[in-house]
């Protein structure tokens, strides 16, 4: 019985892994000329003081993958749409729960099309930001989101 377990546990996970597998004929990353940040939807929602301070952060945190100045170059438009902080004082959450922020990242070509399209979900612990006593430990939960999404942002157009 045991034994049976076992085999039918390593045939799903090698199955598993089979499909998780990367191949080499992946396509090569757009070339982004412009990168816009919008969190207008964030603030609409009654947060436009953490609104004002995410769209700079993201826009650093997106910098790099400029890859050209021509103007064939895509333009990789960002809609920051939703932002949660959990109750956090120290050891644990008081909800339980984590620290999200929610974006949509479109890649649109030169010709104005759209390239690709690409729903972002950064999830951190509310633990993130260092110290729950320390003052700024909302705006450095914010910081380590905003670095998390848009590694995920980085991760999904190629860059």
């Amino acid at each position: 019985m045991l034994l049976a377990r076992r085999i039918v546990l390593t045939g799903l996970a090698a199955t598993l892994l089979a499909g998780c597998r990367t191949t080499s004929q992946t396509a090569p990353p757009v070339a982004i000329q412009t990168i816009r940040v919008d969190t207008a939807p964030l603030a609409a929602k009654g947060q436009s003081a953490t609104a004002a301070l995410i769209k700079p952060m993201l826009e650093r945190e997106l910098a790099s993958l400029r890859t050209t100045d021509s103007r064939r170059g895509a333009i990789l438009q960002v809609t920051v749409t939703g932002l949660y902080l959990t109750s956090y004082a120290g050891g644990a959450a008081a909800t339980l729960g984590n620290d999200t922020l929610e974006s949509e990242a479109v890649l649109i070509g030169s010709d104005g099309r759209e390239i690709a399209r690409y729903p972002i979900l950064a999830i951190m612990a509310p633990s993130s930001g260092g110290a729950w006593y320390r003052p700024d430990v909302n705006q450095r939960r914010v910081e380590a989101l905003v670095a998390s999404n848009a590694q995920w942002i980085r991760r999904a157009v190629g860059g």
